[in-house]
């Protein structure tokens, strides 16, 4: 059978692999403590759950319409004007069977063969995936920790050809858990636009970032930029990760469009998903939601204090989703060869670099806080373990070599 070039040049999702090597070790009996997924411990708030139940009790589980439950585009646009201040019509919200399939639309509208697309590296694999799937040709734009792992709008201009026709900023980012600076962030839609480009911000992990000293959350691109793509997800402020359940807003232009490719794509979104989604958004799941929120943030120290006692520094400490980068040069290991032996030998699961780009990859690790304090403080624990036997190792290894 002939696979497609499409599908060969596809790379293995990282994660996922050392996903499966962690399920491995825990078949053969092994406690393992993952941290390499960006999976939320929680789970959907209760409200969702009873709200699932009774629309799977009632039985009647028809499609949607394939843009998505009116109610539930309502619901979104309200979230928007509760959390951002923001009024959007309902109608350029689209429902989708996760921020994946939201950036399966997005791109099969936009890019056309040869389209180059700014991306900032590192960046979460599956978004250049979809890109190239398309046939874009996907600059990826090395970011260091000056520019918070971030594209900013003078390393956008630098790379910008008579061929760019987007960019892909995700803020707060996975793999590091960095944000945009707001100028930074107009400045490049401003430079976009005046090319006549298209910007697409990933905000999945936006209500997860840090509230500012009024207690107001990060604001949204389309706050400055009204005809900025923007997409977002369930399952992470929500933790319905197995829902998949997402959502974009896209200019009204662009919805007809956006339909269409739904219909022909996958139908419509679960409508299970949907109906138990609309309980998002009541009081209750919202308290809980930002419980969880500022639980995250008490992770993230836990991790931060943890990881630079144990020496594995952060060089730039998270703001918003639940993950850290942390650098492994110092070991003497590339991040692969670091989470490979930390998985064999302390049973901790990890992600390297690699999995986000190719900037300096093999100096960074990715950390997932969204496991429980206790499994953090375990995870930490081993991790420490093995960084003194480590440092055992290269000593009695310098020593075997002065001889």
């Amino acid at each position: 059978m002939k696979i497609s070039q499409r599908a060969q040049a596809v790379d293995p999702f990282f994660a996922m692999e050392f996903g499966k090597r962690a399920a491995a070790l825990a078949e053969l009996g092994h406690d393992v403590i993952r941290l390499s997924l960006g999976e939320p411990d929680f789970g959907a708030p209760a409200a969702v759950l009873r709200a699932a139940a009774a629309a799977a009790e009632d039985g009647a589980l028809p499609y949607t319409a394939a843009l998505g439950l009116p109610a539930l585009r309502a619901a979104i646009a309200g979230f928007y004007l509760r959390e951002h201040g923001l009024t959007l019509s309902p109608e350029r919200i689209i429902v989708t069977a996760g921020a994946s399939a939201a950036l399966l639309l997005v791109t099969a509208a936009l890019v056309d063969p040869g389209d180059q697309v700014i991306v900032g590296d590192p960046s979460y694999p599956c978004n250049r995936q979809f890109l190239s799937s398309f046939g874009a040709d996907v600059r990826l734009v090395a970011t260091n920790a000056a520019s918070r792992f971030q594209l900013d709008a003078a390393s956008v201009r630098a790379h910008w050809t008579a061929h760019t026709r987007g960019v892909m900023v995700a803020t707060p980012s996975n793999p590091t858990g960095t944000s945009v600076l707001p100028e930074e962030l107009d400045a490049i839609c401003a430079w976009a636009r005046e090319h006549d480009a298209w910007r697409i911000v990933d905000e999945i992990y936006l209500n997860l970032g840090d509230r500012d000293a009024a207690g107001h959350a990060p604001r949204t691109v389309l706050a400055s930029d009204d005809d900025a793509i923007v997409i977002n997800s369930f399952s992470k402020y929500f933790g319905m990760t197995g829902w998949r359940l997402g959502w974009c807003v896209v200019p009204e232009a662009l919805v007809p469009t956006m339909e269409r490719l739904a219909q022909n794509y996958y139908i419509c979104p679960s409508t299970i998903a949907q109906q138990a989604a609309l309980a998002c958004f009541t009081p209750e799941s919202l308290a809980v939601c930002e419980e969880r929120r500022v639980e995250f943030a008490r992770r993230r120290e836990l991790v931060l204090d943890g990881l630079a006692r144990i020496g594995l520094p952060v060089p730039v400490p998270p703001d918003g989703a639940f993950y850290v980068y942390f650098d492994v040069r110092d070991t003497g290991l590339t991040s692969w060869q670091f989470c490979e032996r930390v998985l064999q030998e302390v049973h901790v699961a990890l992600t390297p670099g690699k999995d986000f780009g190719h900037c300096e990859a093999d100096f960074y690790v990715r950390l997932s806080y969204a496991a429980s304090t206790a499994q953090l403080q375990e995870a930490i624990e081993r991790l420490g373990r093995f960084m003194a036997c480590l440092r055992t190792e290269r000593g009695m290894a310098a020593g075997e070599s002065g001889r």
